[in-house]
């Protein structure tokens, strides 16, 4: 079962551990939040599971009871050990849990070909590396499923449609690989310590064909928004030359224009960009 709110003040005490803030340490307390998570995700007996930032345990043993073979990062040292000693011998050869940086390792050191064979992502993800560890898990090789709890106004950013001031380049790298099936809504109130915000399961399917950006053209569509009130054609004319030119004439026959913006062009057009060799070399 879930941890429940006094339980889970309860072991926070015996642990000594006051939730640190900087790291997002806002626990869950609310069993019906923990199962929709593993539902939404279909997480069955035999998956392959990522969890980034299993803090007390609380999701992990869900998934872990579920037949999850779990494989698991957490940056917190001292919780790193409250877990490591209670579930380590609890589910021997199920539960493989490492200390890091989840930026540094987003899949928790999965191995590569477990990686290959399928997995799934199930994490109530800290709100201070959620792009950037998004950003990395999109570079392949990418979950079939992500459930990810994140802050609502991320979620929006992520889901956020062409010519929106939320969109962004997450937004592009996200929606050319997956697809937003239905999430749920989370209240703060299922947290301990309760966050200010309101909080969102964001539940991504693999795309039949997911498109996936290459490193140096995520770093112009990046730069591109970076500077989001100036035109495409003055943030390009010097980094795009002769032959990336022919984008352009892409945009104008998908209704854009080197006098659009970055955020007033559709994702499927962003696909198009493709940066000349001597530039990408």
């Amino acid at each position: 079962m879930p941890l429940s709110p006094s339980a889970t003040r309860d072991l926070l005490d015996q642990l000594g551990h006051f939730p640190k803030r900087a790291l997002g340490q806002n626990f869950l307390v609310d069993g019906n939040i923990v199962n929709k998570s593993l539902e939404l995700a279909g997480v069955r007996a035999g998956d392959t599971v990522v969890e980034v930032g299993p803090g007390l345990g609380t999701l992990t043993i869900a998934l872990l009871e579920a037949g999850a073979d779990l494989w698991a990062v957490e940056f917190d040292r001292h919780l790193h050990a409250h877990l490591e000693s209670t579930l380590g011998p609890r589910f021997p050869g199920k539960f493989h849990l490492m200390e890091g940086d989840a930026v540094e390792h987003p899949l928790a050191a999965l191995p590569a070909e477990r990686a290959a064979a399928g997995f799934k992502v199930v994490a109530n993800l800290p709100y201070a590396i959620s792009t950037p560890w998004m950003d990395a898990v999109f570079s392949g090789p990418l979950p079939t499923n992500l459930v990810l709890m994140l802050q609502q106004e991320a979620a929006q950013r992520y889901a956020a449609s062409p010519g929106t001031k939320q969109f962004g380049a997450i937004s592009i790298f996200l929606q050319s690989a997956y697809d937003i099936a239905p999430g749920h809504k989370v209240a703060a109130a299922c947290f301990h310590p309760r966050p200010d915000i309101e909080s969102y399961l964001l539940n991504l399917v693999r795309k039949p064909a997911p498109f996936v950006f290459a490193p140096e053209v995520k770093l112009l569509i990046r730069a591109c928004f970076q500077q989001r009130r100036k035109q495409l054609g003055a943030l390009l004319r010097d980094k795009l030359p002769d032959a990336g030119q022919a984008w352009f004439a892409i945009l104008a026959a998908g209704g854009c224009s080197p006098q659009s913006r970055a955020e007033e062009v559709p994702v499927a057009l962003w696909q198009k960009l493709t940066i000349p060799a001597p530039l990408a070399g």
